[in-house]
């Protein structure tokens, strides 16, 4: 087993290690690819990789398949739950015949259907951290959290969280029940919630923040030269950061991180990540392959200096745009 540093998540007691599994495109969502085709077996077999490193914080969502990748973890985790810290998500709503309406729905008879859809999938009798994947614009916070505090009380889930929600949100979500995390896309592309004030919200609230797309939907990794580097269905062709003139412009900034990053003998993704851990935030980035787990989870153990870090963040600063992470409809529903 690594050795790889634990993080205290909020102030009820979840402690995480720094850096989690994104599962995400090991499923298809409504038959699209999120990142290229996927196997199962090479799915699994990662997912025992990552006990074996330490990265045992795996991250799901019902909205995954949908439902396909909660049972997919199921099966890698068979006999092995305790070891395992599982975070899944609901609030996009699926009928009862496990389609996509692709409604938000954080009503409180959604939110208990949900969460024992989701025990089932996942073959578990709790669920260790269990997010709203997005808000309802029809149902006050108040109500939804209400509900995910129930469960709480009824021991299916431990700790509950929120996903790409604003300041006033998370406060007024806080006072119902205490938040453990809050999950929302960071990383050197993408830093609205430290521009939006809403990272400096979680700190004096004491709750922890969990970092998806840590290596910008894979732009930091360096491997994504051109457009056609995509396969045909995967959904970044829809995102801005990845059309145009901002393609061209974000592989601009990507080389001069490659250059950093080969000067201290590191990839870019290990640099993107380290730079994520500098500043004591989760990171759960995503893959389906033991060899990209490998070289991620060795960024945990990386060191930046403050002049690295500078010089990290003069190439890329906060205020940079690199482009929307979704489309508009997207954007929409993501509460700032």
């Amino acid at each position: 087993m690594s050795t790889i540093k634990k993080i205290k998540l909020g102030s009820q007691g979840l402690i995480v290690p720094i850096e989690g599994l994104g599962c995400m495109g090991m499923s298809e969502i409504a038959g699209q690819n999120i990142y290229g085709p996927n196997e199962e077996k090479e799915s699994i077999a990662t997912i025992h990789r990552s006990l074996e490193l330490g990265v045992n914080f795996l991250d799901t969502a019902d909205l995954y398949g949908p439902l396909v990748n909660e049972r997919l973890i199921a099966k890698a985790i068979r006999g092995n739950r305790d070891k395992y810290i599982i975070a899944t998500k609901f609030g996009f709503e699926i009928n009862d015949q496990d389609q996509l309406t692709w409604n938000i729905n954080g009503h409180p008879e959604y939110v208990k259907k949900a969460a024992e859809r989701s025990l089932k999938n996942l073959g578990t009798d709790h669920v260790d951290l269990y997010y709203l994947h997005r808000m309802d614009p029809n149902i006050p916070i108040e109500e939804t959290v209400g509900a995910m505090s129930e469960l709480v009380k009824e021991g299916k889930v431990k700790y509950i969280g929120l996903s790409e929600v604003g300041s006033e949100t998370i406060q007024k979500a806080h006072r119902v029940h205490p938040l453990s995390a809050i999950q929302s896309e960071y990383s050197l592309f993408e830093r609205d919630i430290e521009r939006l004030g809403i990272l400096n919200t979680l700190k004096e609230l004491g709750i922890g923040l969990v970092a998806y797309s840590p290596l910008g939907r894979g732009f930091l990794t360096g491997r994504i030269q051109s457009a056609e580097d995509l396969d045909q269905n995967d959904f970044r062709k829809n995102i801005p950061r990845f059309q145009g003139d901002q393609f061209q412009k974000n592989l601009e900034l990507v080389k001069e991180i490659q250059n950093i990053a080969s000067a201290k003998g590191i990839t870019p993704s290990q640099l993107a990540l380290a730079w994520v851990f500098a500043k004591d935030i989760v990171a759960i980035p995503g893959t389906k392959k033991i060899r990209y787990l490998e070289e991620n989870s060795a960024a945990a153990n990386i060191s930046l200096t403050s002049k690295e870090l500078e010089k990290i963040e003069s190439i890329i600063p906060m205020e940079l745009s690199t482009g929307n992470r979704y489309d508009d409809r997207g954007m929409s529903i993501v509460n700032q």
